[in-house]
């Protein structure tokens, strides 16, 4: 009888012949038999799927059907570990379905969607386009093949958007390193919002300006103050007689000629290079890039960069003449994120308690 042949032989005879013949019919209808139960087991929803899966898994290990019906064993399989959220089984199921059958359109629309969720857009893409050459009027294919370049395109802006913040923000780093500029930690954020520094096409850094009036505790902005710029055109448009009065200066104390610009000397500790990129990175597209720092080359560089900064402020009087970069640039300038500077008026009485020393910025 064919069940006592050796492993390899032909059949000898008729009877052999026909003994392999039952055996593969019977084994073939086995398969077919779980194919269908899998398929019941489908229908019954999501508390019987691993039964589906076992019942395919039986089927396609009986190693009793054709190609063609092997491969609708596997894209039924990759259809339920889709359900389950396998997209990896999904995929490997639906691959070697489509290499057993490369006509079957629900398994390439099965390996599309396991490359959608694992994010695989550009062989999603072409699954898609695949099926849609056995099957030009597939919905299904066309629908998805949209939702996958859609997404493409969402994501490729989007990564252009990350990369054009995280140059335009190394290039700022790179300025203020090359200008022998100090960051330190940003302070007043209510007040700044996400207000940084900026380099135009031709190099030059533009500051948003933060002036605190420390008699009130009021604050103004100069949105942009470009580091070529001297302090007193800017202090003449704010304080010129046709400019508003401030609100709360009943006594008229901040005219132009009484009032006087100060920085904070040796304010805080100066940031690492990466801490800086981080801090300008703070709500650009890119981010989420935050994780990319070498710790160790941190604490590098917070060691080098933290020894010069110094205990006990002072207020050191800006003169209106220089630049804002030759004031940003003094050994004993830390600049708070963005440049933070106090005005104050010679004709108000808060003016001899600023300038004995007995006021401070508040942290």
């Amino acid at each position: 009888m064919a069940l006592w042949m050796e492993k390899g032989a032909e059949p000898q005879t008729e009877s052999e012949r026909a003994d392999l013949d039952a055996i593969a019919a019977l084994k073939e209808s086995a398969a077919i038999e779980l194919k269908e139960k899998g398929n019941e087991f489908v229908k019954k929803g999501k508390k019987h799927y691993s039964d589906a899966i076992d019942c395919y898994t039986r089927a396609i290990n009986n190693q009793a059907l054709s190609d063609p019906e092997t491969s609708v064993l596997f894209s039924n399989r990759a259809h339920v570990n889709l359900l389950l959220g396998n997209y990896r089984r999904a995929l490997t199921d639906a691959e070697e379905a489509i290499r057993l059958s490369n006509s079957n359109v629900k398994a390439l629309y099965r390996a599309a969607k396991a490359c959608l969720s694992l994010n695989l857009l550009a062989e999603s893409i072409s699954h898609c386009k695949k099926g849609l050459e056995v099957d030009p009027s597939n919905e299904g294919l066309e629908k998805l093949l949209r939702q996958v370049e859609a997404k493409k395109m969402e994501l490729e802006q989007r990564e252009a958007q990350v990369s054009k913040a995280l140059s335009e923000a190394k290039d700022i780093v790179s300025a203020i390193e090359k200008r022998g500029l100090k960051i330190g930690k940003p302070m007043y954020q209510e007040l700044t919002g996400s207000r940084k520094p900026a380099l135009d096409k031709n190099s030059i850094l533009h500051w948003p300006v933060l002036l605190l009036y420390p008699e009130v505790m009021s604050s103004d902005f100069i949105e942009d103050f470009c580091e070529t710029e001297m302090f007193s055109p800017h202090l003449d448009m704010m304080f010129s007689e046709s400019a508003p009065p401030l609100p709360w200066d009943e006594e008229h104390n901040y005219a132009r000629d009484a009032v006087e610009i100060y920085y904070e000397a040796k304010s805080g500790v100066p940031l690492s290079k990466t801490k800086i990129l981080r801090y300008l990175l703070e709500g650009t597209p890119a981010s989420n890039l935050e994780s990319m720092v070498d710790e160790e080359k941190e604490a590098t560089e917070n060691s080098k960069f933290g020894s010069s900064a110094g205990k006990g402020s002072k207020w050191v009087k800006v003169n209106e003449k220089r630049t804002l970069y030759d004031i940003l640039k003094e050994a004993n300038f830390i600049i708070q994120g963005i440049p933070v500077f106090a005005v104050v008026s010679k004709r108000s009485s808060f003016y001899k308690e600023f300038r004995a020393g007995g006021w401070t910025l508040p942290q």
